[in-house]
């Protein structure tokens, strides 16, 4: 590509894609002089254990010779050395995307010989199984992969090979990409004859099996591709893809209900296995769910069959149909097949999922050979392993490479996946089960899960059971020192025996005493948690009988004791008397009763004008059918009133007592003090009359005479208020009789109306 077409096409298509960040470096004129690109993903990835992204140096390195073999479009570098162009380094133009891509998967898909493991089942038969291939490494249709794979054979890149039987008839095909098998040092020959000579080997059907009920035909099939979207008509037939082996029957037949098999076809008999074909009628054997079973996935452990003349055992259709009837309500998604059955659709590929992927990759082959309940099954098993070990483990995200680990050391104990004849019952009871050695629940194996290192806690295990075994046979070598081996031998064993079964005694002991901790604990919680309940109710119901109380001072009913309007008047109230105590501090000798509660006249005076400006204001405000309408909430309102009126008050109060308080005889002997002492110290000595030091001398006599204010304000309230708590007691004796003229004036809730218009 050129330079301006990089610049203006390729470079904004990346940064909008989200997927690579690029950084520019502008040069003089705004241009881009450098870049710096960074792949997001690949990037996220370096912190993920068992990410398929992660890679190492050395990988790295043989992913960029594979690229520049295929791809690379050839460097000169300054040093003279040349580094030549790929396969297809030098194909321009439309389409040249495509055939890069499509060349690199084929050459990752091939093998040592070249040969490129095709798909399996039902295909397109006017493509071809190749074409068909390379769609699916695509993700495109049939005709667009045919489309490819012509162009890369007109390229000579990739070779088709049709292999033919002994008879000269056409048989299957092979798809070649001579350049791997070049750099294995084998040619596409070699190959060819090997496949030609594994063709000619003699397949021949059971001719009691091959007859059965044929379905009715239907006008227009069904299309048995999966996985490609096709839309073309088949026109010829490829031998290993639709063998039509069976007789013609004429249309007007009456349909025949198997019983037993799915279709009626011997082809299903032997399922899902995923074994050679017992006969010629390749093209029949479709797994009962309808997805076509993978050309590579053949075990090479020969099983037996009734044609080696072993004993015939379950049908394995019968065993999935059972399967199918148990999993049907468990939430997979069925599909409908001959007979009437109805069975979850198997998945050939692993999960979508990555944790899942990286987890069950190691037994991929084993999870095409599971029906679709099984899957599920081994996926929920897979997910809930995955949650376990993700609460164990401090790093995040290396939970599923742990659980891939763990299965690949569970295969390299079997012998391989090959040797495995129970690929459900392998993967849920050995497969994914953590085997702990030790008490430990991060042990699995003799191994820490956390940090893969050896469990300690094992290794003090196996110690104390050596200690304990040789210290039985040093107290044996003690008491019994003329015993023969044999004999010695068994004593130690049976004492042994007994030392364990003890051990377990006490640990069914300890568990027990456990449990009874925990019934014990989970009885006291729930008494405690009765005892809140209790106390909670007993809380309701006070509150419910507070609630009904009228209120002391006006007697509203239901007003918990004091109504709202009243509460706000008794907040004034204090507040008023905290005002003209402040007040009095500074205004009044404190030892003289008339001058002080001639202050406290001034400041309720001062207070009632401020709260009759704004109950004005407030007035102002209502119209006066909303006061008659509510009188009760028009009270409260007033009251809120006043009360924010001397709540704005005191603090003006405050600040002008304080003030007043600054300039007495005591905080000005306090201030010089001070200044005086934050003269003279020891670095300012020098230089009393400087400006650093007059400048901190005031400081700390501001401060000295500030907190000399706030002293004598406190200790000047505290004695008004003494002296009011000690008028109090002298005329809270006062008869009743003084005092009930004085509560007769007060207005009911029901002359509300009237005190508030007044």
């Amino acid at each position: 590509m050129s330079r301006s077409y990089t610049a203006s096409v390729v470079v904004p298509a990346l940064r909008r894609s989200g997927v690579v960040l690029v950084e520019t470096a502008e040069g003089d004129y705004g241009q881009d002089a450098g870049l710096k690109c960074e792949v997001q993903p690949l990037w996220e990835a370096q912190g993920v254990l068992g990410h398929p992204l992660r890679l190492v140096k050395k990988e790295y390195v043989t992913l960029k010779r594979l690229m520049q073999a295929v791809m690379g479009p050839g460097w000169r570098h300054r040093g003279g050395r040349v580094t030549p162009a790929g396969l297809l380094g030098t194909r321009t133009g439309r389409g040249a995307a495509t055939e890069r891509l499509a060349l690199l998967l084929l050459v990752l898909e091939a093998r040592e010989t070249g040969r490129v493991r095709l798909v399996g089942g039902t295909v397109d038969t006017k493509r071809g199984r190749p074409a068909v291939t390379v769609a699916r490494l695509l993700g495109c249709t049939a005709s667009a992969g045919e489309r490819v794979l012509e162009r890369l054979e007109d390229l000579e890149l990739v070779l088709r090979v049709r292999l033919r039987t002994g008879s000269g008839m056409p048989n299957r095909s092979r798809l070649m990409v001579p350049a791997v098998a070049a750099a294995h040092g084998r040619t596409v020959a070699d190959a060819v004859q090997e496949d030609r000579a594994e063709a000619l080997e003699p397949e021949f059907s059971d001719p009691d099996v091959t007859a059965g009920p044929v379905p009715e035909p239907e006008p227009e099939p069904e299309s048995q591709v999966s996985g490609v979207l096709v839309t073309d008509e088949a026109d010829v037939a490829e031998p290993d893809v639709a063998a039509t082996l069976h007789t013609d029957h004429p249309h007007l037949v009456a349909p025949v209900v198997d019983l037993s098999l799915s279709g009626g076809f011997s082809g299903e008999g032997r399922g899902g296995e995923g074994r050679r074909p017992e006969r010629a009628g390749a093209g029949e054997d479709q797994a009962v769910d309808g997805e076509p079973d993978a050309a590579g996935s053949r075990s090479p452990v020969a099983e037996v069959g009734p044609l080696r003349g072993e004993k015939p055992k379950e049908s394995p259709v019968d065993e999935r149909v059972e399967q199918s009837r148990a999993g049907a309500g468990a939430g997979g998604r069925l599909k409908a097949v001959s007979g009437g059955k109805a069975q979850q659709q198997r998945r050939v590929g692993l999960p979508a999922d990555l944790g899942l992927r990286v987890a069950l990759g190691p037994v991929s082959w084993l999870w095409e050979r599971l029906s679709g309940w099984q899957q599920n099954r081994v996926e929920e098993a897979v997910k809930a392993e995955l949650a376990s070990l993700k609460g164990l483990l401090a790093v995040p995200g290396g939970a599923p490479q742990l659980l891939a680990d763990r299965l690949t050391d569970r295969l390299e104990e079997t012998g391989g996946e090959a040797l495995i004849r129970k690929p459900f019952g392998w993967l849920t009871g050995r497969g994914l089960v953590r085997r702990p050695s030790c008490s430990d629940r991060r042990c699995d194996d003799g191994t820490r899960l956390d940090t893969g290192g050896e469990c300690e806690n094992c290794g003090n295990v196996v110690h104390i059971r050596r200690a304990r075994r040789a210290k039985t046979a040093a107290q044996i070598e003690r008491e019994l020192p003329h015993l023969g081996d044999g004999e010695r031998r068994r004593i130690l064993e049976e004492r042994l025996r007994e030392h364990t079964a003890a051990e377990a005694e006490d640990l069914v002991r300890r568990q027990e005493q456990a449990r009874t901790e925990k019934a014990r604990s989970c009885a006291a919680r729930a008494a405690a948690a009765q005892r809140a309940e209790h106390e909670r109710q007993a809380a309701a119901a006070a509150d419910a009988v507070r609630q009904a109380l009228p209120c002391e001072d006006c007697g509203q009913e239901q007003a918990a004791g004091l109504c709202e309007a009243c509460g706000y008047r008794r907040r004034t109230d204090a507040l008023v008397a905290e005002t003209t105590l402040v007040a009095a501090t500074w205004a009044a000798d404190l030892d003289d009763q008339d001058a002080v509660a001639a202050v406290a006249a001034d400041v309720r005076a001062s207070l009632a004008d401020s709260i009759a400006q704004a109950r004005g204001a407030f007035m102002d405000l209502m119209e006066p059918n909303e006061l008659d309408a509510d009188p009760v909430s028009a009270a409260s309102a007033l009251a809120f009133c006043a009360l924010q009126a001397v709540e704005q008050a005191l603090p003006e109060f405050r600040v002008s007592a304080l003030g007043r308080l600054r300039q007495t005889e005591e905080a000005e002997a306090e201030a010089r003090r001070a200044y005086r002492t934050e003269q003279g110290r020891r670095w300012f000595r020098h230089n009393p009359n400087g400006a650093d030091a007059i400048a901190a001398a005031t400081k700390a006599a501001e401060t000295a005479r500030e907190r000399t204010a706030q002293y004598l304000l406190a200790v000047r309230l505290e004695q008004l208020r003494e002296q009011a708590a000690a008028r109090i007691e002298q005329t809270g004796s006062a008869l009743w009789t003084d005092r009930l003229p004085e509560l007769a004036a007060r207005p009911l809730a029901g002359d509300t109306t009237g005190t508030v218009t007044a």
